[in-house]
């Protein structure tokens, strides 16, 4: 077969590093592990099976994203940056490429000709399959008839060195100059830059910045060089760019020719060109002219790719600044109070702050199950301190804790408002807010709540108009919950509804006169409990060692509003719909609590729309005969 398996599934050229590297891996004993945790843009085919021991390579084959083998590339990168300086170095400056950076340049060519036996040996993943291929011989014969393997033996021999040895004498001649820019064959640092840009650990600003860095450098360097070389090969020295300045140039010292080189590079590339190095002769003037083209395209490139950095980066300013604008604007359109302005300017700060904390935007398109894996790290210690959830299983407290969102608020803001149909309660996980009331217009504070404690809760249980409003007294963090979905969680679980009831009837006895003064139906239901005949409830709760505690709490049997099952609510309508005009007439729906009976039901939408009903139907058309079988949220119409 062409490949090692067909049943394997692919492995992807990653990144990251196998966490047991081993340069050569035996068919018995080389299992890559983890695979499933490299990441890759190549994903493995569906249905396919990854299993640890699923993946074992032949006998001396490399793994391409084994971790020691990506060490002795980024190390082979160092090498290919030496040799991008000395090439064009020692082609101007010829006495260096046969003096002091000889040794250096062969032992460079040695460790780029070890880096061409030992791809010989490295599997490769076939695109048109997506398999791993492992077989020698196709290896080989990919290496050999791709590009790479002429060019990577041409920049790797050393070519001054053989002549050497075989004609005894050393040629310093332009040939092996030219020959020597063979090492400019960079394909492995072009491949590095785009790993680490696709890298994570590495910040993508500073890895292209240092790229961008790196190429203006190669190419001044390029250019300072081989313009030297047409001062030095020109038949008349003086007659030369650096001729007029020195006329000796050719025995100065090879540090001060290529400080001069640099020089007129930079200053041609910056288009400073301050007019006391310049072109001479004919030749000179031809690679300056080429030479500025080239800076124009190279120009444009670094433009456009700092531009786009600074812009990526400075994107959230310019939309967090729009948005202040156009709040100004429409403050000072409406003539809005200068309080209410600062609220809004507030919460738009606060938004863009915190872009990044907000669990809805980072958390959205992950699986349920990690979601709540998140929710239950972050937040379940919060829900068994929190009062109305003590005691309960660890079944309530792990769906509650998937349920609930969070949410940041700026000082100042209301978070709940007196009055409202309550939809939510919350629980505060950081900071503080105010519980207040108005009473004749005027606005009284109450209490502040702190971390791990609730409000609007008693909108919430007994299903009435939020009795406060709440404000955030600094920057808070709090946790929302659900009416529906609270009341869904509760009815399934009889014996944690009881713990929450009992839980927060005693929450109810530890209020304030004053909060109690402005709830009349709670001062009702806490005096029953005193007066009439009840049942004993036995709610579990835990202490700090673990062991169980019973406590009795009172409930009165005939008060309706709080019972072990929240009240259901519907929305009525005071007519049959039309399917073809389910509005017409402009009769809008009204959310009810659903009472006991249908004449209850009925007697509630004659106050509602003026008009006594006798029979009662769903939106399908069916007739309703028991309140048992509604549902929460359910149209009704009455005619």
């Amino acid at each position: 077969m062409s490949y090692s398996d067909t049943t394997r599934p692919p492995v992807p050229l990653s990144e990251t590093r196998s966490p047991m590297p081993l340069l050569f891996r035996r068919h018995s004993s080389g299992e890559i592990r983890n695979i499933a945790s490299v990441s890759s843009s190549i994903l493995p085919a569906f249905g396919t099976v990854m299993g640890e021991n699923s993946i074992k390579l032949k006998r001396f084959v490399i793994a391409p994203y084994d971790r020691r083998y990506r060490l002795w590339q980024t190390f082979l990168v160092v090498l290919v940056v030496y040799s991008a300086w000395s090439s064009p170095f020692e082609l101007a400056f010829n006495k260096a490429a046969t003096g002091a950076l000889l040794p250096v340049d062969l032992v460079v060519d040695a460790f780029f000709a070890i880096d061409i036996i030992l791809t010989f040996f490295i599997a490769y993943l076939d695109k048109s399959t997506y398999l791993l291929v492992e077989e020698h011989n196709k290896i080989a014969f990919r290496y050999i008839s791709h590009l790479w393997f002429p060019m990577d033996v041409a920049s790797t021999l050393p070519f001054q060195t053989i002549n050497r040895i075989v004609t005894g004498k050393m040629n310093r001649g332009p040939v092996f100059g030219f020959l020597n820019l063979l090492r400019l064959w960079v394909r492995r640092v072009s491949e590095f830059f785009s790993r680490l840009e696709k890298d994570t650990r590495f910040s993508y600003f500073w890895t292209r910045y240092c790229k961008l860095i790196c190429v203006t450098l190669f190419a001044v360097h390029s250019a300072g060089c081989f313009y030297f070389w047409l001062a030095t090969r020109y038949h008349n020295s003086e007659d030369t760019w650096i001729g007029k300045n020195i006329p000796d140039f050719k025995t100065k010292s090879i540090w001060q020719g290529y400080t001069y080189s640099m020089y007129w590079s930079i200053t041609t590339l910056a288009t400073v060109g301050y007019g006391d190095l310049y072109a001479v002769n004919t030749e000179e003037k031809i690679f300056t002219i080429f030479y500025m083209l080239f800076n124009i395209g190279l120009t444009a490139y670094l433009i456009g790719n700092m531009t786009n950095l600074i812009v990526h980066t400075a994107v959230r300013t310019f939309a967090m600044r729009d948005a202040i604008n156009k709040i100004l604007s429409y403050t000072s359109k409406n003539r809005l109070p200068e309080g209410l302005k600062e609220q809004m300017l507030a919460h738009l700060t606060l938004k863009f702050k915190t872009a990044e904390l907000q669990q809805e935007q980072v958390l959205e398109d992950l699986p349920k199950a990690i979601r709540s894996s998140i929710s239950k790290h972050l937040f379940r210690t919060t829900l068994e301190n929190t009062y109305l959830f003590k005691g309960v299983s660890e079944d309530f407290i792990i769906q509650l804790v998937s349920e609930i969102k969070a949410e940041y608020f700026p000082p100042k803001v209301d978070i709940v408002i007196q009055n409202e149909i309550p939809t939510d309660f919350y629980i505060v996980v950081s900071g503080a807010v105010d519980v207040i009331t108005y009473k004749n217009g005027t606005e009284q504070f109450l209490s502040k709540l702190g971390s791990q404690e609730m409000f609007g809760d008693i909108g919430v249980i007994f299903n009435i108009p939020q009795p406060f409003t709440v404000r955030s007294k600094r920057l808070s963090q709090v946790v929302r919950i659900s009416h529906h979905h609270f009341k869904q969680l509760v009815q399934p679980l009889k014996e944690d509804g009881k713990i929450i009831l009992a839980n927060f009837v005693q929450h109810l006895k530890g209020l304030k006169m004053e909060e109690l003064a402005e709830m009349p139906l709670v001062s009702e239901f806490l005096d029953d409990l005193d007066s009439e005949e009840a049942t004993v409830i036995e709610a579990g709760t835990q202490d700090q060692t673990g062991q169980a505690q019973q406590e009795n709490i009172v409930i009165p049997t005939t008060t309706p509003v709080l019972s072990t099952t929240l009240p259901t609510r519907v929305i009525i309508h005071g007519y049959h719909p039309d399917n073809r005009r389910p509005n017409e007439g402009g009769n809008a729906g009204k959310l009810i609590h659903l009472p006991d009976s249908v004449e209850d039901l009925l007697s509630i939408a004659e106050t509602k729309f003026g008009k006594r009903g006798t029979t009662i139907v769903m939106a399908d058309g069916s007739q309703v005969e028991d309140l048992a079988a509604l549902r929460e949220d359910d149209h009704l119409y009455i005619f």
